[in-house]
Parts: structure tokens; C-alpha cells; sequence
């Protein structure tokens, strides 16, 4: 896809890996200026070092974890000293949890919120204002297929995605005509880090067939240069989607219980 040439610089949450660094080579490949955030250093450096040796661009590398409380107004601060302006935002940036709610840490699910929710909203609202003023500016939020259904078993981080969705929805109507784009990508089951973060290995959907990484984030990409408001990718997703429409909340909890439980008890 061209580049556009009214934008020029993109910075990317969760960029050292799964979907965030694949959108970060798109971008690359498009020659966007890239400011790449992550809470892991020694990632970070590998894949900068990569993109230097393959896209020729050095990106600007921001070590942050967005859990932490006030971590989106650093990483807007940092940005803001080096003297950089943000034309593209892509929230990335997020982990899940499995198993039953009440059996978990707390501290992890508050993490999980903080990051998947707190963190994405401040980078929305401090990056977006900016946007907005200048009447330009894109914006790409993760989403999941979870945003779509009420997940057993995956309750924290279900009801996180959901937030995402409907958030960027909304916001997609305030900014309508004001040159910002807003866009949602919802992948269902992705080959990334995200089941050995979750502790999800040994469930059925830890074991299934997922999709590409590379796949998602094409999707993605050419959605938020498109300016569409959501992309649900892949085919199979789509479908399933759809089917939430129409099958009760109890049923569809009750299927994700039961694609989450440790593969021992199925």
C-alpha cells in the first residue's frame, strides 16, 4: 500500500513481538518514521536492529510497561521531548489471562485492565487531541473475536476487548469529518505469544490451528489506511462473529469455558 504523504510518523504498542511487530514492518515498508514502545528491551533492539538491515530506518524505542500506572503519559512526554509529532497510533499493546476468575491473581487481572483498557484509552486520548487539532491522523486499536461474546474462562480479557471495540466505535462517530481515523482489528486465535502469557497452552484453543500474524496484521494495516471503523480478520472469524448475533450469551460463555479448560479435563 503507498504511503500516505500527509503523514509521516507511527508509533507502535507491543511492537517486539506477534502482531505489533508485523504491523511495525508493514509500516516500516512504507517508510513511516517508526517510534516503537515495549516493556521488553532486549526485543525491542533485535527487531530495530532487523528493520534497520531489511527497511534501511532506524526506529526511536520507547522501554515501557503500560500496566504501570502513568505509563501512557510517559510514553506521550518521551515522545513529545525528542520532538516528534504522532500521525499514525497503533494500540497493540495487550496480554490475556486463562482459567477460572476467582482461581487467579488479582494483581494480574488488574495488569491486564490497565494495560488493555487504561493504557490504550490515555495513548487514545493524549495522541488523538493531538490529531485532532491538526485535522489529520489514523488510529488502530486491538480488538479480539472476544469482544463479540461474554468469555468463561477468559473473563477479564474478554471484557477488556469488548471495551475496546465499543470504545472505538463511539469515537469513530465523534470523529466523523474531523480528518482522524479510527479503526478496530479483531483477530480471532493468532500465532503469538499470547497463550504461553495466558497459561493457555494446553487448552483446546491453545492447541488449535491459529492464524498468521502476518495475515492479521495486513488486514489490519490496509483497514486503518482505508479508514474503515472495524476489520474482522479472517473468513472463519467473520462467521463467528456473525453467529453471536443470534446464540445466547449463556451458550456462548459456555462454549469458551469449555475452550479454555486445561485440555486434562475435557
Amino acid at each position: 500500500m503507498a504511503k500516505d504523504p500527509n503523514l509521516s510518523v507511527a508509533l507502535v504498542t507491543g511492537a517486539a513481538s506477534g502482531i505489533g511487530q508485523e504491523l511495525a514492518h508493514l509500516l516500516a515498508k512504507d517508510q513511516y518514521q517508526l517510534i516503537l514502545v515495549d516493556q521488553n528491551p532486549g526485543g525491542l533492539q533485535g527487531f530495530a536492529d532487523h528493520l534497520q538491515s531489511v527497511h534501511h530506518i532506524q526506529p526511536t524505542l520507547i522501554t515501557q510497561d503500560l500496566s504501570q500506572p502513568g505509563a501512557a503519559q510517559r510514553v506521550y512526554d518521551e515522545v513529545k521531548n525528542k520532538g516528534l509529532q504522532v500521525d499514525i497510533l497503533v494500540n497493540d499493546a495487550g496480554f490475556g489471562l486463562a482459567g477460572p476468575f476467582l482461581d487467579a491473581d488479582i494483581n494480574r487481572h488488574v495488569a491486564m485492565i490497565n494495560t488493555n483498557i487504561t493504557a490504550l484509552m490515555e495513548l487514545t486520548f493524549l495522541f488523538g487531541r493531538d490529531m485532532k487539532q491538526r485535522n489529520k491522523g489514523r488510529i488502530l486499536q486491538l480488538a479480539s473475536l472476544a469482544s463479540f461474546q461474554p468469555n468463561a474462562n477468559l473473563a477479564v480479557y474478554g471484557a477488556t476487548k469488548a471495551f475496546v471495540l465499543s470504545f472505538t466505535e463511539a469515537i469513530t462517530a465523534e470523529l466523523q469529518d474531523s480528518g482522524v481515523t479510527i479503526t478496530a482489528l479483531c483477530p480471532g486465535a493468532t500465532e503469538t505469544e499470547f497463550f504461553v502469557t495466558a497459561h493457555a497452552e494446553d487448552t483446546k484453543e491453545g492447541q488449535s490451528k491459529k492464524a498468521d500474524p502476518k495475515d492479521v496484521a495486513k488486514d489490519g494495516y490496509e483497514a486503518l489506511m482505508s479508514g474503515e471503523p472495524r476489520v474482522i480478520s479472517g473468513v472463519n472469524n467473520k462467521v463467528m462473529a456473525t453467529i453471536t448475533n443470534v446464540v445466547p450469551d449463556k451458550w456462548l460463555a459456555a462454549m469458551s469455558k469449555k475452550q479454555f479448560e486445561p485440555a486434562a479435563k475435557q
